[in-house]
C-alpha cells in the first residue's frame, strides 16, 4: 500500500515508523529538513522538503498514486492539515484524513459534511488520549482495557503481583479452575520483560508478567473476585499539568466526577482553564513538583492521579510520588516510548501514549475495510483488532482448529447479535459475527486476509 503522511512531526514520525514495519510503501512530507533526516535515520521511508499544501511537492510526492494520504503537520493551525488532505483527495489519492485540534468538528453533523467533501477521517489526538484516560478510570484495575460491542466483551490487562493467585501457575491449571468456576474468558497474551507472549498451555506466570485477558461482561466480574481485584470507586482526581488534554480529560471528568482538582504551573495558562472549564474543577496555579503543594491541595484523598505535563520523566516521578501518598490509580503520559516499560517497572498503573492511541485509529484504513477497530495496548508490540465477518470470507469456513489461523495470533472473543461468547477450537464464525483478535505485527496482514 502507498501511504503519503504530511507532516513529520511525533505522531507524523511514529506513524511512518509503525506503517513502514508492515511493508507499505512510505512517503513523507515535511518542510523542515532537520525532522525529515530524523525520520530517514529511523525508517525506510521517501521524504520530500516542502511546504505542507504545496500541490507541487504533493504532486512530486506521487500523492495522485497513494492509497491513503495522512494529514499531521505539526504546529500550524487545523486550517492547513484540512486543506492538504483535500488537495490529496482532488489529486487522486484514495483515502484522506486531516488532523484537527478543535472538538467542534468531531460533531456528527460536521463529520458527514467533511465526508461529503472526501476526507474519510479527522482525528484529534488529544481527544483520543482524554477520552482514553476517562475510559481507564471506569477500568479502575486494570493497567489497560478495551470494551467491544459495549462492553459485551472486554479485554482487560492485569499485573501479576506478589499475592496474585496466578503467580508460578501454568495456564492449562488456571483454565481448569475457571472451567470449574464457570469463568467465560481466555488469556490473550502475556507480555514479559517487554516481549509480547503467545500463551501455550504450559505458560506459567510470572512476577511482573501483564496478563491480557478478555471475558464477556458477566464473566469479568467472577475473575476479578478472584484475581483478588476489588473495583475501586473513583470520585476524585488530581490532574497536574495545563495541556490540551488535560483540558479535554479534566472537562469529561467534571461531568462524572464529584471533585477534579487541576495544577497548572503557567499563571496565564490556568486563569485560561479556570474560565473555560465547569465550576466543579478546581484550578491551582502552582509548582506541580512541589509535593507540599499536593499535600496541601489534598493529594492524599484523591482515588486518582493523572500526570500530563509536557515532561515524560515527571509524569513517571509524580505518579511514584502519588502512589506513595497512597492514591489507588495513578495515570502518566509517557510519549516516549521507551520509558513506557520504565513506567510500568516504578508501578505507573497505566500509561497514555496519544501517538499510539492515533496510530491504531489510523492502522484499520491499511486493512481490508473489514476492521472495524485497531488498539494498540500499552506494554506490547500487539494489535488488538475488531473485524465485521463478511459472508463468505475464510474465516467462516470451518471451526477455528481447522482453518490454519496465522501463529502470533489469536482470536479471543465473538459478539453475535445480543449474545457474546469466549472462543475456543470448536468455534464457528458466522456470517455478521463481530470478532475480536489479538495480533503480533508479523501476523496482521495474514490475519486480514480471512476476513476479506
Amino acid at each position: 500500500m502507498k501511504i503519503v503522511i504530511d507532516g513529520a512531526g511525533e505522531v507524523g514520525s511514529h506513524l511512518a515508523k509503525m506503517l513502514s514495519l508492515e511493508a507499505n510503501d512510505i512517503t513523507v512530507i515535511d518542510s523542515d529538513p532537520a525532522r525529515l533526516e530524523r525520520i530517514n535515520s529511523e525508517a525506510d521511508v521517501i521524504t520530500f522538503q516542502g511546504p505542507p499544501s504545496s500541490i507541487k511537492v504533493m504532486k512530486e510526492a506521487q500523492v495522485q498514486r497513494a492509497d491513503l494520504f495522512i494529514s499531521v503537520v505539526p504546529n500550524v493551525p487545523q486550517d492547513v492539515n484540512i486543506v492538504s488532505a483535500l488537495i490529496a483527495r482532488n489529486l487522486g489519492a484514495k483515502k484522506v484524513t486531516a488532523r484537527i485540534d478543535d472538538e467542534e468538528f468531531l460533531a456528527p453533523e460536521n463529520k458527514l459534511l467533511f465526508k461529503q467533501m472526501g476526507i474519510e477521517l479527522m482525528f484529534h489526538p488529544e481527544k483520543l488520549a482524554a477520552d482514553e484516560i476517562v475510559d481507564m478510570l471506569k477500568h479502575s484495575q486494570a493497567t489497560d482495557a478495551m470494551d467491544l460491542g459495549h462492553g459485551k466483551l472486554q479485554i482487560e490487562v492485569f499485573k501479576i503481583e506478589e499475592d496474585s493467585p496466578l503467580l508460578d501457575l501454568k495456564l492449562a491449571d488456571f483454565a481448569a479452575v475457571a472451567a470449574t468456576s464457570g469463568f467465560q474468558f481466555r488469556v490473550i497474551a502475556v507480555s514479559r520483560n517487554g516481549k509480547t507472549i503467545m500463551p501455550k498451555p504450559d505458560t506459567k506466570f510470572m512476577y511482573n508478567d501483564r496478563v491480557f485477558i478478555i471475558s464477556t461482561r458477566e464473566g469479568m466480574t467472577p475473575l476479578m473476585k478472584y484475581l483478588g481485584k476489588n473495583t475501586l470507586e473513583i470520585n476524585s482526581v488530581m490532574i497536574i499539568g495545563g495541556s490540551q488534554i488535560a483540558e479535554l480529560a479534566a472537562a469529561q471528568l467534571s461531568r462524572k466526577l464529584e471533585s477534579v482538582k487541576i495544577i497548572v504551573k503557567d499563571m496565564d495558562r490556568a486563569t485560561e482553564l479556570s474560565e473555560k472549564l465547569d465550576d466543579n474543577v478546581i484550578v491551582i496555579n502552582g509548582d506541580d513538583k512541589n509535593t507540599d503543594l499536593l499535600l496541601e491541595e489534598g493529594i492524599k484523598d484523591m482515588d486518582a492521579f493523572v500526570a500530563l505535563t509536557q515532561n515524560d520523566e515527571a509524569n513517571i516521578l509524580s505518579c511514584v510520588v502519588a502512589k506513595k501518598f497512597g492514591v489507588d490509580r495513578a495515570i502518566a503520559e509517557v510519549e516516549n516510548n521507551e520509558y513506557v516499560r520504565l513506567a510500568e517497572e516504578m508501578g505507573v498503573d497505566t500509561v497514555i501514549n496519544k501517538k499510539l492511541i492515533t496510530a491504531g485509529r489510523l492502522f484499520k484504513y491499511t486493512l481490508s475495510g473489514k476492521a472495524r477497530l485497531v488498539k494498540y495496548m500499552s506494554g506490547t508490540e500487539a494489535e488488538v483488532l475488531e473485524y465485521n465477518v463478511a459472508p463468505g470470507s475464510a474465516i467462516t469456513k470451518a471451526p477455528l482448529k481447522d482453518l490454519g489461523f496465522p501463529r502470533d495470533s489469536i482470536i479471543g472473543g465473538v459478539i453475535r447479535g445480543a449474545e457474546s461468547l469466549i472462543a475456543v477450537g470448536d468455534t464457528i464464525i458466522q456470517p455478521y459475527d463481530r470478532v475480536a483478535v489479538f495480533a503480533l505485527p508479523s501476523a496482521v496482514k495474514e490475519v486480514d486476509k480471512f476476513f476479506r
